[in-house]
């Protein structure tokens, strides 16, 4: 089993080489989480359920994370400060433009972490209408009241804004800086540029770690149903 740290290049090309930096796994998640944001909107029955899935699908990018492909893992796009500053410089290291950058980074991060706010508020909240969450019961009604109140509306706008900016980053890369994001992530491979220098390995995408994404993701989807049903 080849380890991702150590895998080949996919192709060289006259003008670069093209690596595989985002796993089918990865990809996956990365479209099935759009789809569920969106579906948010919802009315309030599909909203628990979409809900649910996002749960889901957070539960599998933390352990995926960990264990994951090369530029998938967390410790592949933990940045610090001067590497920012380097960035934002234009001084970066070849490495931190391979997978998620530093600035695309600290967006992944804010995203996944409102998202996983939006998701733990929904689940002590309690509209006093047509649903509530299912772990009301076991928090204070002033815990609930304040989840209710963050999920509803500052979260809510949170999440909106977030997901807006995103959008927009990508569509200035695209057109202002020429630099295509959105197809890496339909295909799995970019292209790194000839003499970049770096780490230019692959991230791990066999069947192995198919299956083991798969295996992943069923037991986060388990324990993101089991979590659902307690409202029972």
């Amino acid at each position: 089993m080849t380890d991702s740290s150590v895998a080949a290049p996919r192709a060289a090309f006259g003008n670069g080489t093209a690596i595989r930096v985002w796993d089918l796994p990865t990809r996956l998640f990365h479209w099935a989480l759009a789809i569920a944001v969106i579906g948010l909107n919802s009315i309030m029955e599909w909203h628990s359920r979409q809900g649910c899935a996002v749960l889901a699908l957070l539960l599998f990018r933390l352990v995926w994370g960990f264990v994951g492909g090369r530029w998938l893992r967390f410790a592949a796009f933990v940045y610090g400060p001067g590497s920012m500053v380097a960035y934002l410089r234009g001084k970066a290291h070849p490495d931190h433009l391979i997978g998620h950058n530093p600035l695309g980074a600290l967006s992944v991060f804010a995203v996944l972490a409102i998202l996983a706010l939006q998701v733990a508020t929904g689940l002590t909240a309690d509209d006093e209408i047509s649903a509530s969450g299912p772990l009301t019961r076991f928090v204070s009604s002033e815990t609930v009241s304040l989840a209710t109140s963050w999920h509803k509306a500052r979260g809510k706008w949170i999440v909106i804004a977030l997901v807006s900016l995103h959008v927009l980053a990508v569509l200035f890369y695209a057109f202002v800086k020429r630099h295509r994001l959105v197809r890496p992530m339909v295909t799995g491979d970019k292209l790194i540029a000839a003499g970049t220098g770096g780490n230019v390995a692959s991230s791990r995408n066999d069947a192995a770690s198919r299956v083991l994404a798969l295996v992943v993701f069923a037991l986060c989807a388990g324990a993101a149903y089991w979590i659902s049903s307690l409202r029972i």
